[in-house]
């Protein structure tokens, strides 16, 4: 067990800490450019060239637990029950899909400077003690913060989860440019895309079936649209679900470069490392507030209840 430091030692130790992570939020614009700029999206992207073709579309079905237990944590934290808002709040609920482990491993190794070991090698390389150790009254108390690991390991779980969320919202932007072109609909998903795509291959196969000829039915189902059945519908629907989350595995590669030029990944970073800082030197309740899972779920709502309007229409 960890003796109590005195209170100027921990003042300095606290004061070292600072140090160190002031000077990773000055790292953050440069290692966003190189990491998740083109290249380095693409290089990072290749990662998903194997299984993560199915966590992808898991992790979609995941997130909802994963808002569920930050949620309860929070509630449970204000409920004054603080083992159960610890072990809700550190609950990795989302799969560790291989893009989102080489950008961890990217952030602890390249951003922070700190020991990994996990795939892609392993690294010793440790700023934050080398920052404490800088100061010879302080070289005794590089282990004065045993929590600080695991909370920022939840930290840095949550982190690599926000790119499942983004992918989504992505794909869901794509979906919304494409219905925009071609049934000059709001289709925030492939659920609501569904319905138009059937409409039309509904409309299609009518025409082609027309016993007086093509021409004649074109003008007959123009004015009388040909209603897509339920099987139709159901039988896209299905395809398109796993093609968004087939698309959501390399959402990225054009997702990271937007975000840097947004100015959306340093401020997700500055946002790790503000958690991190509190893990370490404070409370360690701050946590990293995964904010995109409420956004990426706020846009599966409003594509199944468009979805469901336009069959109710039809």
């Amino acid at each position: 067990m960890t003796e109590p430091l005195p209170r100027d030692a921990d003042a300095a130790l606290v004061a070292a800490a600072r140090s160190y992570f002031a000077a990773r939020r000055a790292r953050v614009p440069a290692f966003a450019r190189r990491r998740f700029g083109p290249a380095g999206t693409l290089a990072l992207h290749r990662h998903a060239l194997g299984w993560d073709v199915l966590r992808a579309p898991l992790n979609v079905l995941l997130s909802p637990v994963l808002i569920l237990t930050r949620l309860g944590a929070a509630a449970a934290a204000r409920s004054r029950a603080p083992r159960l808002a610890a072990w809700l709040g550190t609950r990795r609920i989302l799969l560790p899909t291989d893009v989102a482990t080489a950008a961890e491993r990217a952030v602890v190794v390249d951003l922070l400077e700190l020991p990994w070991e996990g795939p892609g090698g392993t690294s010793s390389k440790d700023a934050l003690a080398r920052a404490i150790l800088a100061r010879p009254d302080l070289a005794a108390l590089v282990e004065a913060r045993s929590d600080a690991p695991a909370l920022s390991a939840r930290a840095l779980g949550d982190y690599g989860g926000t790119r499942s969320a983004v992918a989504e919202m992505t794909t869901a932007f794509g979906t919304m440019g494409a219905g925009a072109l071609a049934f000059q609909s709001l289709t925030p998903g492939m659920v609501s895309f569904a319905p138009g795509l059937a409409a039309i291959v509904a409309h299609q196969a009518a025409i082609a079936a027309f016993p007086l000829g093509g021409l004649l039915g074109t003008a007959w189902y123009g004015i009388f649209p040909a209603a897509a059945p339920a099987w139709m519908t159901l039988a896209i629907t299905l395809p398109l679900i796993g093609l968004g989350a087939l698309v959501a595995a390399f959402a990225g590669v054009i997702a990271d470069p937007v975000q840097v030029m947004l100015g959306m990944h340093q401020r997700r970073l500055n946002r790790l490392i503000d958690a991190m800082e509190d893990a370490f030197t404070g409370s360690g309740r701050r946590g990293f507030a995964a904010r995109e899972h409420y956004f990426a779920r706020l846009l599966d709502l409003s594509d199944a209840g468009l979805a469901a309007i336009r069959l109710i229409r039809s």
